[in-house]
């Protein structure tokens, strides 16, 4: 009889548990994704699509912030591999997350990938600490918080934990597949040509590919992949290359004045090498 009514008491404090649990504000559900099944229907596992129901009622709706934004964000729609390119502070990254994550929401895509060339700016800050990932991160930091701003940090959180949300390094890309993803290659002014071919190569069915940089930012002292990508592929179907002005940095007005600086004087110092030579 103790064995029954201890067996009765687990279960008791079993429901319970799922009772409170059920309350939490935010709701998951991880479902089906009813397109391209690769899993038969034997398999209880399929790729996942994730709704996050009461989390993303709250949001605010994504805006763009002037017409540049607009045209990036509408591009980004309607083409699988975009190029966008500009100075920093424009936008460029936040655009790219806030289309990532509204995708990702609405179940639109299996995965979100994020990825960059693994170059420091300036001195290097010798060997990170940690595991893969772990070292991976302070490159990572900057778009998740664009996806948090955009989507939340409970959802975010969330979406990394359970690998819809992944961390690649370039490096690492090669032989992988992106099917049903929002890829984002961030800083590609910092790949070689060979690196940002081996990337591209990897687009696969239903995906949508960004690829931003500002090439006047490059840390590298060979010739730009990213430039290169685009002279050679811009008129390929299912391609855009938007470019954001000086006009169109929304960070702040000291930071255009500053950019807009570098970069005059820089001009300067390149008329007075070609007269000098």
């Amino acid at each position: 009889m103790s064995r029954k009514r201890g067996r009765a008491k687990r279960q008791k404090n079993k429901l319970q548990q799922q009772d409170y649990m059920s309350e939490d504000n935010v709701v998951i559900d991880f479902h089906s994704s009813p397109h391209n099944d690769p899993y038969p229907p034997s398999l209880s596992r399929k790729p996942p699509s994730i709704q996050y129901q009461n989390q993303a009622k709250r949001l605010k709706p994504i805006k763009p912030k002037n017409k540049s934004q607009d045209m990036f964000m509408a591009a980004i729609k309607t083409h699988t591999l975009i190029f966008g390119l500009g100075p920093a502070g424009t936008g460029k990254s936040y655009c790219a997350a806030a289309m990532a994550a509204q995708a990702l929401i609405s179940g639109d895509i299996d995965r979100i990938i994020f990825t960059r060339p693994a170059v420091e700016a300036g001195n290097s800050m010798g060997f990170l600490p940690g595991k893969l990932d772990e070292k991976f991160d302070p490159y990572f930091s900057a778009f998740k918080s664009c996806l948090i701003s955009n989507a939340g940090k409970g959802v975010i959180e969330c979406a990394l934990k359970n690998g819809n949300i992944t961390v690649e390094p370039l490096a690492y890309m090669r032989g992988k597949t992106f099917n049903r993803a929002f890829v984002v290659l961030d800083e590609a002014q910092n790949c070689t040509p060979e690196e940002i071919k081996m990337f591209m190569t990897r687009i696969g069915e239903q995906s949508t590919v960004v690829i931003s940089g500002d090439l006047s930012q490059s840390d590298i002292r060979c010739y730009s992949g990213l430039h290169d990508a685009i002279c050679r592929t811009h008129a390929v179907k299912g391609v855009y290359v938007h470019e954001f002005e000086y006009a169109d940095i929304v960070r702040s007005d000291i930071v255009k004045d500053i950019i807009m600086c570098y970069d005059d004087a820089e001009h300067k110092m390149q008329k007075y090498r070609s007269d000098c030579g």
